[in-house]
């Protein structure tokens, strides 16, 4: 729309409702009083019209339209690929829109159909679909590293060791490494000369003979199998639940995510029947309450 269809469009709305929707100056635009309240209520209303359309264009075909997803890159890696790639043959006329973000967003306020995370990071009034069955953490080192200064003893030897550190991006403050010792969980506090905000990064930073790294074992299950990473102090490892597809209860009914949501469960479906796969990679869809 041209800038004077809009302000046209502006007006008849100010005059149907009887107040200014907008606050202008010679400088600014901003929304009055009145105009937030009318998007916070007109916003759910549109996007439940946008919802409908959606459904009325799926009966009669494919789903279609914008999928919005938040995600971080370790999900990525790990659960959504082999979506994506099955997503893009299936349902040309959906585009899937990947957010790489590493805080805890609000997916809603933000403007996401849905997000992907570990599962006790996730909200318990969102409907949630798995992804991956649970994995492990890891501590690895490169062989190099390990010549230059041999293998920490126990969890009190790593304060000796060069350890790749981990930035909470939310917070600001730096990550401390769960683990076991002796069947209880500890947080141990790291030091060294690295800081990432990535686990993809800290795995470089390992093969590259900086560190130490903490990771999540399917990241580096390769990378240790080929020898170029040793994994370190096994039986301090700690299990993670896996990685969710979350969404709000009302979202599920769009086409387009029952789509996304259609096209894991198949993967892993399959994936669970492929010998020397976890049957726990099938998809379960459970709402989480509280």
């Amino acid at each position: 729309m041209s800038p004077s269809a809009v302000s046209h469009a502006v007006r008849l709305v100010e005059e149907r409702i009887g107040q200014p929707l907008f606050a202008r100056t010679t400088r600014s635009v901003a929304l009055t009083e009145a105009g937030q309240t009318l998007v916070a209520t007109a916003g759910p209303a549109l996007e439940d019209i946008a919802e409908r359309v959606e459904r009325i264009r799926a009966i009669k075909g494919r789903a279609s339209g914008l999928l919005r997803l938040n995600t971080s890159r370790l999900a990525l890696t790990l659960a959504l690929l082999p979506v994506l790639t099955a997503m893009a043959e299936r349902y040309p006329d959906v585009t899937v829109e990947i957010f790489i973000d590493e805080r805890l967003t609000d997916i809603v306020g933000e403007g996401f159909d849905a997000g992907v995370r570990l599962g006790e990071m996730i909200a318990q009034d969102m409907v949630t679909v798995r992804l991956t069955p649970p994995f492990r953490t890891a501590i690895v080192a490169s062989p190099a590293y390990i010549g230059r200064n041999g293998k920490p003893k126990n969890l009190a030897d790593l304060a000796n060791h060069n350890c790749i550190g981990y930035r909470l991006l939310r917070s600001g403050a730096l990550y401390r490494w769960d683990l076991l010792e002796d069947g209880k969980d500890v947080s141990v506090a790291t030091r060294g000369t690295a800081i990432v905000s990535d686990s993809m990064a800290a795995r470089d930073l390992a093969l590259a003979g900086v560190g130490l790294a903490y990771a999540f074992e399917p990241l580096l299950r390769a990378d240790i199998a080929a020898g170029r990473l040793v994994e370190i102090l096994h039986d301090t490892s700690v299990e993670e639940p896996g990685l969710f597809l979350y969404f709000p209860r009302r979202a599920a009914m769009a086409p387009k995510l029952r789509a996304f949501i259609d096209t894991a469960q198949e993967i892993g479906r399959a994936s669970s029947r492929t010998p020397g796969r976890s049957k726990n990679l099938e998809v379960n869809l459970r709402t989480i309450t509280s």
